[in-house]
Formats: structure tokens, sequence, C-alpha cells
């Protein structure tokens, strides 16, 4: 029995009489500028993302909200490994459930009423971590975290994959990547709050930078009440009629236009013969999907749900949520840093400003290409931290006067900080809006709603692992690793290089339907140079589009 969601037939490009063109250059119309701010409002989202995790790095260092977690008696001057650990990653907890729950909402009521509706869940989390400070307060902000996790699991998941279907082919990966800025904005925002408010005495210190989040998620949800859905989203419907206003509002074009005609004829030809491949089945079924084929088929299911997971996994294991997450009370023990809030605010504003590179380097020189040289460079500095600390820096320290630690040799210590902002350089530039990128590309329309949410969920998954080992590997009565630990994200680091030349196939200047046949066609040490044709209109017109019963899944 076939779920009431899934559609069970389509009408084709040739039954409805689009036109349509053999040149694979002109499949999508001219882009206006309206029809390019369109496309870059949807990456707002990533504000409240980075913003919500990188504002608790400056509140688990506020005296304020310490004393409200772990009582006054005695006084602790920082939270427990446990209770540090907990707070930081239910968050991550949270995303990763809403990720996999957006999944099939996306394909139910539509990319942007789910993201609309991760608004919604997460403002409700935010009220419950205002009251953070009244009875219990570490019950009140896990559960507030928890809850706007998900709806930040809703968003993060969805905004890529609607993104990734609205935007230009030519401009896709630049658009796409204005998602990672707005995370690395919301990170900075984060950070200049938390900096303005550290010297109160009262609950503001924490209570204030937890309130500013109700401003992104009413600026998203509002914006996005104007703005189509994606028209790939209708054609997975059967809605043609929607399909086309949707496009012509996105494209600037009228919807008797003939580039209209053109794009929305590829994008029916192809999902016509995705659905050949990838029939309507149960619920269960749907998910089964992204698990069918070979592991030694390139282009299988199998394959792609393990490529887009194992993307965001390698995003993770860069280490990079270590700066953000813990970066304050890490550098606060070596005692070379004056102001420790200071030094974390800059490097927030290294990712941010880093960023914008990638707009102009994923279309020039491509995804696979950044995310090669962006893994070099990131475990060269890794290990260069990790080296110089075990030698001369954080590791050698002593005590002073007053009983506490100091670095030996402040310049080490310095030289390394600065290899930490050339990584942050790297990872911003490069493997932040890379993995985002292409996640929203390698996916064929009717598994991609799910597995971009696998993949989004497989991200926060090992962000929460990440944040919960992180303090017992560097905790003082812990692990206490100290430098020792950049020695573990270099050689995850040197995973995610090796990783990028044997598994990561180059999906620049593509439509998303174009990347289906080259994935089809190609590997990825030679995606680069594969080129499109003929479009799939022309191909479904001709006959060429029909699968044997063999290939189906």
């Amino acid at each position: 029995m076939s779920s009431p969601h899934e559609k069970e037939t389509a009408p084709t490009a040739a039954h409805i009489g689009l036109a349509h063109t053999q040149d694979v250059e002109r499949i999508e119309a001219p882009v206006t500028w309206k029809a390019y701010l369109i496309c870059a409002f949807a990456s707002f989202g990533g504000i409240f993302f980075g913003y919500d995790s990188g504002y608790i790095n400056g509140v688990l260092g506020s005296q304020i909200f310490i004393n409200a977690v772990e009582g006054t008696t005695p006084v602790y001057e920082e939270l427990s490994e446990s209770h540090q650990s907990l707070v930081v990653s239910i968050l991550s907890c949270g995303t990763f459930f809403g990720a996999l729950i957006a999944g099939d909402l996306a394909d139910m009521i539509g990319r942007k009423w789910t993201v609309i509706l991760g608004c919604l869940i997460y403002l409700i989390g935010v009220v419950i971590q205002m009251i953070t400070g009244l009875g219990d307060a570490l019950g009140a902000i896990v559960a507030g975290r928890l809850i706007a996790g998900i709806g930040v699991g809703f968003e993060s998941a969805v905004v890529i994959l609607y993104m990734s279907e609205i935007c230009p082919r030519k401009v896709r990966g630049a658009l796409v990547a204005g998602y990672q800025f707005c995370i690395t904005i919301g990170l900075m925002l984060a950070s200049c709050v938390v900096y303005a408010t550290q010297d109160r005495k009262d609950t503001g210190a924490y209570r204030i930078p937890i309130a500013i989040q109700f401003a992104w998620a009413l600026i998203l949800a509002g914006g996005l009440m104007c703005l189509p859905d994606s028209p790939r989203y209708f054609v997975k419907k059967g809605n043609l009629a929607a399909a086309t206003s949707s496009l012509s509002r996105l494209r600037g074009q009228d919807p008797n236009s003939e580039y209209i005609q053109v794009e929305l004829a590829e994008i029916v030809a192809n999902e016509e013969y995705e659905r050949q491949l990838i029939p309507s089945t149960t619920w269960f079924g749907s998910w089964a999907n992204c698990f069918k084929g070979s592991l030694w088929k390139a282009n299988s299911n199998l394959r792609k749900t393990i490529l887009g997971t194992s993307l965001q996994m390698m995003q993770q294991w860069t280490g990079v949520n270590f700066i953000f997450y813990y970066s304050t009370p890490f550098l606060k023990s070596t005692g070379a840093i004056s102001n420790t809030f200071l030094i974390s605010m800059v490097f927030t504003i290294i990712n941010v400003c880093s960023t914008p590179i990638s707009f102009w380097t994923v279309e020039r020189f491509g995804r696979r290409t950044i995310l090669f040289w962006g893994a070099l460079g990131m475990l060269i500095c890794q290990f260069l931290v990790a080296i110089i600390g075990v030698t001369v820096g954080f590791n050698k320290t002593h005590l002073d006067a007053n009983g506490e630690s100091i670095a030996n040799n402040v310049n080490a210590v310095n030289a390394q900080i600065a290899f930490i902002a050339i990584f942050i350089f790297f990872f911003a530039s490069t493997w932040g809006p890379g993995a985002w990128i292409l996640i929203g590309e390698i996916f064929p329309l009717p598994i991609r709603s799910r597995g971009v949410g696998l993949s989004t969920a497989s991200n926060w998954l090992w962000n929460t692992i990440i944040a919960v080992i992180t303090p017992y590997m560097v905790g003082e009565k812990r692990g206490n690793l100290k430098s020792s630990v950049f020695f573990v994200w270099g050689g995850l680091c040197t995973c995610a290089f090796l990783y990028t030349y044997f598994l990561v196939p180059e999906t620049k200047g593509l439509s998303l339907e174009q990347v289906d046949k080259m994935m089809e066609e190609t590997t990825p040490r030679t995606s680069a140079k594969w080129k499109p044709t003929t479009t799939f209109a022309h191909a479904a017109e001709d006959g060429m589009l029909n699968v044997p019963a063999e290939k189906q899944v």
C-alpha cells in the first residue's frame, strides 16, 4: 500500500507539451537581481543556526550562569565536565532528530512550510531557555536547548534542500555558500553579544544572549511567508501549475516564457526518469530507497547516501567546533591570554571574513578542488598547533605567586593561536560551505529530501559526539590532553584530505538533473572533465530514458 504522501504518477514534458531544447546551456533562464535576492534570503536561516551554536561558548564562561547551574556553595569557577558536556551537546541531539523528521515533512507539506514550522518550534525552545535561573536552572536550559535544537534541525536540513532546488546552476554554489556565511555571521553576533554582556552582574549576562534568538526566527519565518516554494517539490507532487508559477517568480520571467517552459520540461523529464529508477512505494520503502544499490556503483542511492552523510561527518571531524564551543575555557586555562572572550571573537570575525572567498572559488575552481586544498591546509595547521603546544606552548606551564597556571613561553602560545586562526581561514573558505553545497546537489529528486535530512542528521550526530567527548578529552580531571587534542584533529583532517581525493565528485556548473547523469557516467577523480551532451527533455522525447527493469530500484 502506498503512502498518501507519495505521488503515484506525474505528467511528463511530452505529455503536457512543454517547450524543450537540445542545447544543454539553455536549460535555465537568465537570472535577475530579484531572483538572486529571493534565493539569497533563504540563507538567512544560517544566522540562527550559527548564533545558537555560538552563544553557548561565552555563556559557559559567565559566572552568573555557572552559579545558577552549579549553586553558590561552594563557589565554582566553571561548570563540571558532565554539565558542560550536557548543555552543549543537547542542542545537537535535538537537531539530529529534527533533521530526520524534516526529511519527511519537506515532502508532505513543502520545503518552505517545514522551515516555518521549525522556526515556531525554535521559538518555544527559546522561551524555555529564558526561564533558566528560576527553579532548576540546569533542567530549563537543557530542555530549552533540546526543543530549540529540533527547530534548528528542521531549518538546517530543509534550507539547504530549498536553496539547492531554487538556485540557478551557475551560481548555486555561491548562493548556498551564503548559508555558511550566515552561520559565521550568527557565530560572530553571538560572540559580540556575549562580549557586551560578560560584565553584567545580573541574569542578563546569559538571558540577553538567549533572548536575541527571537529575532532570527521571526525574520526567517516572516520572510519565507512571502517566497514561493520549490518548483521541484511541486513537480514531485504533480502540480505543474504551481511549479510554473514558482519557477517564474524565482527566475523573474513570465510563466509562458520559453525559458520557464524549457527549464520546467527538464525538471519534469528528469523526475520521470528518476521515478522509473526509484518507483513510488510505502513510507518505509521510501526510506529504504536511500540505502539501495551497490556499494561499488558510484551512482547508487547507497553510495550517494554514504557520500552525503560522510561529507558532514568529515566537516565535523575537522575539529572546528572545538574552537567555537570550547575556545573560551580552553584558552583561559593557559593563563597566557588576558582576554579570552576577545580572542574568541577574533576567531569568529576571521570565520566571517574568510567565508565570502568561497563565493568565487567554489564556482571558479569547483567543489572538489576547494575541499582538497582546504583539507591539506587544515591538517598542516592542526599538526603545527599540536607540535608547538607539546614542545614549548600550551602544555608547558608553571604556577605564579597566586597559584594560577601560566604558560612558560607566551610567544609560543601566540604562535599556536595564529595557526588556529589560519586553520579557521582554511575551514571557512572550503569545508565550511563546501560540504553543505554538495549534499544539496548529489541526491535524485525522489530521495532528495530524505537524503539531505540524513546528511544533516549526520552533521548533528557527530556534532553531538564531539560536544560530549571534548570536555572529557581536555578537562584537567579527565583526559587533560591540552595541545595533544590537535593531533586528533590533524589526523582526522588527513582522513578528510584522502577522502576528498578518492570519493568526492565535481558538480560545478551542472543542473541538479545533470549531476545525476554525471554520477552515472563517471568517477569522482574524472568527474571534473564530464560535460553534458543532451537534455533530459530531448532524450525523453527520443525514447532514450526508458530504464531496463534490472536497473530499477
